[in-house]
């Protein structure tokens, strides 16, 4: 399973159910990764997203305990079993969690790929990503050369959990 996420030099993610920044070569990246593919999210990310709906040519799959949310397009689990229940027939590699920290949290023990934008700049932030760079059970496998946007830079990194 995999990961994919833009953060920030302090792992943040987002700030008032918002992305921190847009980078269009990090949502071009987003896209091509993603279509044709599962992904799992929280109903906070669902809600974040363009209209508040499900993403065209995915698999959406939407985590929420609200037991009055509907949500047209997507798979609504209630649980990370019932998420990892839905993805079943998908190869590991063909699913993506998307976010927020908290559905990143608990879904980082099922993944082996974090696919990473890795923003050179502090950011005001509320939500954070689990620090990979820190943990000893992941490796950075590859990184783009920097690159950048206005007056950001930027590097997509991917991470692999260590076997072991």
């Amino acid at each position: 399973m995999n990961l994919i996420a833009a953060v920030d030099r302090n792992w943040a993610i987002g700030k008032g159910g918002r992305l921190l920044v847009s980078i269009p070569a990090d949502q071009q990246i987003f896209r091509q990764e993603t279509v044709g593919k599962a992904v799992i999210m929280g109903r906070k990310t669902l809600q974040s997203l363009p209209g508040g709906q499900p993403l065209h040519k995915r698999t959406n799959i939407v985590l929420s305990r609200d037991p009055e949310i509907r949500v047209k397009g997507a798979v609504l689990c209630r649980s990370v079993e019932e998420a990892l229940e839905a993805v079943r027939d998908f190869p590991s590699e063909e699913v993506y969690v998307i976010g927020g920290q908290e559905t990143y949290e608990s879904f980082l023990p099922y993944c082996d790929t974090a696919h990473i934008t890795y923003i050179d700049y502090a950011y005001q932030a509320d939500t954070y990503l689990h620090n990979l760079d820190r943990d000893p059970d992941w490796e950075m496998d590859a990184e783009s050369d920097e690159m950048t946007y206005f007056n950001l830079c930027y590097t997509f990194r991917r991470y692999v959990r260590k076997k072991g």
